[in-house]
């Protein structure tokens, strides 16, 4: 539930869950302390920041000297907002926020300049759904796989 909304009151989740407040605070405590839980946002909208387009960059090394600073260098651009590194003919998948097909295109540009690799470029035009919460809720009472001991 805390994925879902994670401003959630323990007195909430407790109610919601079968368990009184501090029970609550206390399983939430030992999930945030087993790694578990990693952390809390908040969600921003990208548009209403200026950023509405949405692109998904591959990055393809034109050498194997490029896997090795690539990570350091894209983190350092405010546009890029996730990169992961994956199997097949890039090393990695980034997820880019700009506020135009021109900015996109400067971005892209500077990726290849700097870090001599190509790109291939998907734009979203429109989401289906995202951020969707790893852990299924349970039936009242029950936990999940993993949520205590």
């Amino acid at each position: 539930m805390l994925s879902r909304d994670g401003r959630m009151s323990f007195t909430e989740l407790g109610r919601k869950v079968g368990l009184s407040t501090s029970a609550t605070q206390q399983r939430v405590r030992r999930l945030e302390q087993r790694g578990i839980i990693t952390g809390y946002r908040a969600d921003v909208d990208a548009a209403k920041v200026g950023r509405p387009l949405t692109a998904f960059i591959e990055i393809q090394p034109l050498s194997a000297a490029v896997a090795d600073s690539a990570p350091g260098y894209l983190a350092s651009l405010p546009q890029i907002t996730s990169c992961y590194s994956v199997a097949g003919n890039a090393s990695y998948l980034c997820l880019a926020q700009v506020g135009s097909a021109e900015e996109l295109d400067g971005l892209l540009n500077l990726i290849r300049r700097e870090l001599s690799v190509r790109t291939v470029t998907t734009i979203v035009l429109r989401t289906a759904f995202r951020h969707r919460p790893l852990v299924e809720e349970t039936p009242h009472g029950q936990q999940p796989p993993g949520a205590d001991g």
